[in-house]
């Protein structure tokens, strides 16, 4: 359990060093190939979301990653929001603090869709808030609906988190890269 623990915190720092290490247009660039990344494994999946994610007003997407250990965990990312009406571009960071109970790490993808200009400016503002959540495998498949105008695809990367957890979830803009 020491191991893991420490292993956890090397990575954590590391995951620090290298973000402050890239330029601001670095950061811009490593962002949009995950985002780029991250939806041909969408429509790898579901070919239908292509078609999905052009019609929708806005999307975003979210590379992360995540530790429950017993009683608390917490997940971070970053990841860009693109509004397909206007083409404007804003770039994000998400925390998330989860209490219960678990174990495990993970690295995940979520793909939002932003039906409307109001579930847009509330994204981008930080004002939409997300729920509590129970799972119990490495793996949600599918769209969610997680507010008004929002849904939510998650894909796991790698891993697997057992965990009946509440969680706190907050994505913001990126004020150093954007």
């Amino acid at each position: 359990m020491q191991k893991f623990f420490a292993l956890t915190l090397m990575l954590c720092m590391l995951i620090t060093t290298t973000t402050f290490a890239a330029s601001a247009t670095e950061q811009r660039a490593q962002i949009n190939e995950l985002s780029a990344k991250t939806l041909e494994k969408l429509y790898a999946k579901y070919p239908h979301a292509r078609r999905v994610i052009n019609d929708c007003y806005a999307y975003a997407t979210l590379s992360n990653s995540g530790v429950k250990v017993l009683f608390i965990g917490s997940s971070h990312g970053r990841g860009v929001a693109i509004n397909n009406r206007t083409g404007e571009k804003v770039y994000l960071r998400m925390k998330e603090l989860s209490a219960g109970l678990g174990i495990g790490a993970k690295e995940y993808n979520l793909i939002f869709l932003l039906n409307t200009p109001d579930a847009w400016e509330n994204f981008i503002a930080g004002k939409t808030r997300f729920g509590a959540s129970a799972q119990s495998s490495a793996k949600i498949e599918g769209a969610e609906y997680v507010a008004p105008g929002v849904w939510v695809f998650q894909m796991s990367n790698k891993g697997l988190a057992l965990e009946a957890t509440l969680k706190g979830t907050k994505i913001y803009k990126d004020e150093n890269i954007n």
